[in-house]
């Protein structure tokens, strides 16, 4: 059972070469897609793509619940997610890589807990992702010379559309370094199951209102040409990043659920 997985975002479609092609059913339905599984640096991996094989799911309609929980159910503990996501500063340039670290929640009627009663469980996420993978993804960019922002804050939005002008100023002067769409509460899950999680975010386009740098708004298509083209580069990083990681048994991402 491979204890390592990959979620892959916008454009990531594939990722192993002649994996075996798991379909998996949960409690919680089905996720978005199947789970293939094959060999990262001689690690067993589990990968999964977030939006579906043809990008038919729309970040608000992603059965978060499901998708976790199949890659737990497979034995999955050390889940590295891939994000692609928008920038909010001028020095988080499109192509860039960010290992963020903290993410701010906006979104509204997504599924975001596996506990909904009569048992209530009150998880901390104040250090949502774990220090051991970010360390593994900063030594993985450092080798392969990628430019990269040691940190930084996702605001999560409801999506799929962008932001306006007014909301990207909003998040300029909150603090918040990049935009994503999904990283909740997808991290928020794998906390609840117990699972260490590293996010890798490349940064596809500057935001709409980051002034003095891009007068033109965000579009689909400016976001599909710079994925497309870094699409080489995201998989060079997530294999690296999944070469240099160890399961750790006794990490304490494990034992998130023993004081509650």
């Amino acid at each position: 059972m491979p204890k390592v997985g990959i979620i892959g975002g916008s454009g990531l479609y594939e990722l192993l070469e002649d994996p075996e092609h798991v379909v998996v059913d949960t409690e919680y339905g089905r996720p978005s897609s199947a789970v293939s599984i094959g060999e990262i640096g001689g690690k067993e991996v589990a990968f999964m793509t977030r939006h579906g094989k043809d990008h038919g799911v729309p970040p608000h309609m992603i059965n978060y619940r499901a998708n976790i929980k199949a890659l737990h159910n497979l034995g999955v503990s050390t889940l590295v997610t891939s994000s692609v996501v928008g920038s909010l500063r001028a020095d988080y340039a499109p192509g860039d890589f960010v290992i963020t670290d903290q993410y701010f929640d906006r979104t509204w009627g997504r599924d975001q807990t596996f506990y909904e009663g009569p048992k209530v469980i009150h998880v901390s996420v104040a250090d949502p992702y774990c220090p051991r993978l970010h360390d593994a993804a900063v030594a993985a960019l450092d080798s392969l010379q990628e430019k990269y922002h040691d940190g930084g804050t996702a605001v999560v939005i409801q999506g799929p559309r962008f932001s306006t002008r007014a909301e990207s100023q909003v998040f300029q002067k909150l603090g918040f370094s990049v935009i994503s769409m999904t990283q909740h509460p997808e991290t928020t899950l794998a906390r609840e199951l117990g699972m260490c999680v590293c996010n890798l975010s490349f940064v596809s386009d500057l935001d709409a209102g980051v002034e003095g740098v891009q007068d033109d708004p965000v579009t689909a298509g400016l976001v599909w040409r710079t994925v497309a083209d870094g699409q080489p580069r995201i998989k060079k990083a997530l294999a690296e990043t999944v070469a240099r990681l160890e399961v750790d048994p006794s990490c304490p991402c494990h034992d998130a659920l023993s004081d509650i």
